[in-house]
């Protein structure tokens, strides 16, 4: 059964949170595709993983670098999996597609737009119709990730 997390940003934008649940990801040696809703917030992605953390090296690609199947993580903003991923992120934009071929689906969201919020209680039902072991995370004041469902 693919487990779907759903990720509430209230404390910390999409990209203080992105890169270390990419480099959980791959130090549990999964493959990673992340969409997104637009060719604007891939480009913005590619830029932050290159430089999120002083000396720190994220490999990834996107569909300007070609040769997918060679990236460890992989921005595209196509319900596709063009490296072979065994977990998909979603962000800004990107919809629920369902649940095949996946592991673990991660969609992170921000709680503060209500727009944005109406979309993943909708994920949430289409996400469990579709037979996914959902959990629901939101941050502590302290910061720490709580499991809230």
């Amino acid at each position: 059964m693919t487990e779907v997390l759903f990720y509430h940003l209230e404390r910390q934008p999409l990209e203080q949170i992105l890169p270390g649940l990419l480099e959980k990801a791959l130090e549990r040696g999964w493959r990673a595709v992340v969409q997104s809703g637009s060719a604007e917030r891939i480009g913005a992605l590619d830029d932050l993983l290159w430089t999120y953390k002083p000396g720190s090296f994220l490999p990834h690609g996107t569909e300007a670098d070609g040769e997918p199947g060679s990236h460890p993580v992989f921005l595209t903003g196509a319900a596709t999996n063009p490296n072979a991923a065994t977990v998909r992120f979603l962000v800004e934009g990107a919809g629920f597609a369902g649940l095949e071929a996946y592991v673990r689906i991660v969609l992170l969201f921000d709680g503060r737009d209500p727009a944005v919020l109406a979309s993943a209680r909708r994920d949430w039902k289409a996400a469990k119709a579709a037979g996914g072991a959902c959990t629901y995370w939101q941050q502590s004041n302290e910061g720490r990730w709580e499991k809230k469902a």
